[in-house]
């Protein structure tokens, strides 16, 4: 269709509604054909309660993969055509059971003559078809049930967001961004401490002439983010990833997975064997980070920061 050719992949959803109220108004008039006054979306609890065994509505909303909610409009339905029938657990009364009417077992018979037709029906067009639409539908089902089409676009947005990320190195004009960005997200969860001042109020000294490295992550050229290698002086590590923070503005935007990747790389490039965090546990999105970069959690060792309570570590030896 024109309209589809327009819009592209992007109407999947809205073309697919198409195509299932096609079958659907068919699917209505294939129940009158056969004698039935039956809607289409009764058909899988139907075919559910046609075994003869009665089941709760939760039963039968996690069976079929309906919601409860829905599974209830289904058998209200149902129930006013006299199809269904509810009565008291006797095992549990607190729970109440639906099977099939005698109104409702009398559609059984013509039910599987239909389903015989249908399915011939169906296997014709599969046959006419280039492309087999069950598999595909099923290979689908498959795929999103391992990642949603929500997380799949969120990820193409990150990817193309990405390439308006540029990582730099710091610079005294940014000496302002890198104390503003740290302080806000400190003061949003934390308060700010003696070790803070330090590092914020003076990273030259603090930070660069003591053999560490800063960088800022620029979004369309506008400084956004920050991230920090201080070098270390002990035999375990030798440098800290620290004072990474990101503008709340553009978060979800991988900016700090970027400008961890950054430190990382430098850190190789100097042939360093390890790298060294401090985090709290109530910064989750921050630990998933860190834990994507390759970091895991070890024993604590002694910190200046009161707000500490989880420590990694990241190994660059293979």
């Amino acid at each position: 269709m024109e309209f589809f050719d327009k819009t592209g992949q992007m109407a999947i959803g809205s073309r697919l509604r198409m195509l299932t109220d096609m079958i659907t108004e068919d699917a209505s008039q294939v129940y009158q054909l056969y004698g039935m006054d039956f809607k289409a979306k009764w058909f899988p609890v139907f075919f559910l309660l046609s075994d003869g065994n009665p089941r709760t509505i939760t039963g039968i909303a996690e069976e079929i993969g309906h919601s409860h909610p829905s599974v209830s409009t289904i058998i209200r339905e149902m129930s006013a055509k006299g199809l269904v029938q509810e009565s008291k657990d006797k095992a549990d009364g607190r729970r109440n059971m639906v099977k099939l009417s005698k109104d409702g077992e009398a559609y059984i018979e013509p039910m599987h003559i239909t389903l015989a037709d249908v399915g011939s029906a169906v296997e014709a067009i599969s046959k006419q078809a280039k492309h087999n639409l069950w598999k595909a539908i099923e290979e689908w089902e498959f795929l999103l049930t391992e990642k949603s089409l929500l997380k799949r676009v969120e990820e193409e947005r990150k990817n193309r967001e990405g390439k308006n990320v540029r990582i730099v190195q710091y610079e005294s004009i940014y000496s302002e961004v890198f104390k503003r960005l740290n302080e806000d997200w400190i003061t949003t969860y934390f308060e700010m401490e003696e070790a803070d001042h330090k590092a914020l109020d003076n990273p030259e000294e603090y930070i660069l002439k003591n053999g560490g490295y800063i960088f800022i992550a620029l979004y369309k050229n506008e400084p956004v983010g920050t991230c920090a290698l201080l070098k270390m002086d002990n035999d375990d590590y030798d440098f800290e990833l620290a004072k990474m923070a990101v503008n709340s503005k553009v978060r979800g935007l991988n900016i700090g997975y970027l400008l961890g990747q950054e430190a990382i790389r430098k850190a190789k490039n100097l042939g360093a064997n390890k790298i060294y965090l401090e985090s709290n546990t109530l910064l989750t999105p921050a630990i998933k980070l860190y834990s994507k970069l390759g970091f895991i959690k070890v024993p604590g060792h002694s910190t200046p920061y009161k707000r500490c309570n989880i420590q990694m570590e990241l190994s660059l030896k293979d």
